[in-house]
């Protein structure tokens, strides 16, 4: 069920506005059930591309993304009037882009690391529950995420050394 006290933009709305649709995850922030995820999903695509590229260059893309979401998430959240809307997911993509930094080649790898990304995202181990309580604005936004995605990408990059 939806919390009807919590603006929802359409799709429309979207187009309309360059950073809400980047905010939203090209639309995929809209789901009714579990935009995170979806949001999450939504970044698969753009690692598939973002792994060719040198580890330089993607750490690069990364940080850049990260600083242009802490705008992208501020700017949406102000417009909705709320903390951190749940369909605003840029901070998943990017969150989800830097687990996958340095992570073996492999759809298997990019499924995992899309697990447990969401799983430190959604269990907010400390320090991140505290982050996502007390940091506000575009910077508390992607702070929470990105904290998740260093958890995950240890995990991983463990899991992989473990492996072989």
């Amino acid at each position: 069920m939806t919390d009807t006290s919590i603006p929802q933009p359409t799709a429309a709305q979207l187009l309309r506005s360059p950073t809400m649709l980047l905010a939203f995850g090209f639309g995929s922030g809209l789901a009714p059930k579990a935009p995170g995820t979806f949001g999450t999903l939504m970044a698969l695509p753009f690692w598939w591309l973002l792994q060719h590229l040198p580890p330089a260059q993607y750490l690069a893309v990364v940080v850049v993304g990260a600083v242009v979401g802490c705008y992208l998430c501020g700017a949406a959240s102000r417009a909705l009037g709320v903390h951190d809307h749940g369909g605003i997911v840029w901070d998943e993509m990017v969150g989800y882009w830097l687990t996958m930094f340095l992570a073996p080649a492999g759809w298997g790898w990019a499924l995992y690391g899309l697990v447990l990304f969401r799983l430190f995202d959604i269990a907010k181990p400390q320090p991140i529950g505290w982050v996502d309580r007390r940091v506000h604005g575009g910077v508390g936004i992607m702070l929470d995420d990105i904290l998740a995605a260093g958890y995950a990408a240890l995990v991983l990059q463990l899991t992989a050394a473990w492996i072989g």
